[in-house]
């Protein structure tokens, strides 16, 4: 593997492992080598082309870069410390960061010839990717669970059933107490929070809870159910139909994810050619 640039190694192992170098496992250090090679031989390419040479960087841009990465470290001898076991020092690295900026600015000047995001591209791609903005009806849940355990006392199917069953007639004089029962009663994690199972939308339960659940309409609470786990009493908080977001609210999301997919591909056409260029 040819040698790594210092700088390139230091911030990969912060960006893939928040981590300084010197800190790495092996397998860590060859990821970061693996990953650090491959962009080096990109960022030779980029940096030759003829865009390259058209780019000048404010010094304002670099000021800022170096004092972001000086701002990672809790002091200025740490900071010198792994400079220093990255084989880099000060002026090592306002070169190393101001080639790096002099990547991205490369990248972002072939990003920006890409032709401008219409609202008939818009429009199409809603038409084309209905489904992305549908939400499908879902309830919001909470559950008060018995589990089924023949060998534990008190927790045997019969013993099990009593003990719902009971909680459900508790609960019908009194559905204020949902909360409290089910922290009461609840064999369930959720018991902490009250039951409180959360936004469900169809699927995510057990079948057996699936259906009951969503057949409930707000403020109903179901018959006892069974499922792999134990008894369930099952309390339907709110319904939301199913609904599709217009595109007058969708519009921005949609520019905003165009925008950036037209960079993207500008970008790995770009590079792709360099490397037909280069063999």
């Amino acid at each position: 593997m040819p040698e790594v640039n210092p700088y390139l190694a230091l911030k990969l192992s912060q960006e893939l492992f928040h981590k300084p170098p010197a800190s790495l496992d092996p397998y860590e250090r060859q990821r970061v080598l693996s990953v650090a090679s491959r962009q080096q031989r990109i960022e030779q390419r980029i940096l030759a082309s003829p865009e390259a040479a058209q780019v000048v960087l404010p010094e304002s841009s670099l000021a800022q870069a170096l004092a972001e990465i000086r701002g990672r470290y809790a002091s200025e001898d740490d900071y010198l410390s792994d400079l220093d076991n990255s084989g880099m020092d000060q002026q090592a690295l306002i070169e190393a960061v101001e080639r790096d900026l002099k990547f991205d600015a490369v990248l972002d000047r072939v990003a920006s010839r890409v032709v401008e995001v219409g609202e008939t591209d818009i429009e199409i791609f809603y038409l084309l990717h209905r489904e992305k903005f549908r939400r499908p009806e879902n309830r919001t849940l909470r559950h008060i669970l018995v589990t089924i355990n023949d060998t534990l006392k008190g927790n045997d199917r019969a013993s099990a059933r009593r003990r719902i069953d009971n909680v459900r007639a508790r609960l019908l004089k009194s559905p204020h107490r949902f909360s409290e029962l089910a922290t009461k009663y609840s064999e369930c994690t959720t018991a902490m929070s009250g039951g409180m199972l959360g936004v469900v939308e169809k699927g995510q339960l057990y079948p057996e809870l699936d259906r009951v659940a969503f057949a409930l309409q707000a403020g109903e609470l179901s018959r006892v159910v069974e499922s792999p786990m134990g008894f369930h009493v099952i309390n339907c908080v709110s319904v939301e139909s199913e609904s599709e977001q217009p595109l007058s609210l969708a519009r921005e999301k949609i520019r905003a994810y165009l925008v950036e997919s037209r960079r993207r591909s500008a970008q790995r056409e770009w590079i792709a050619s360099l490397a037909k260029k280069a063999a």
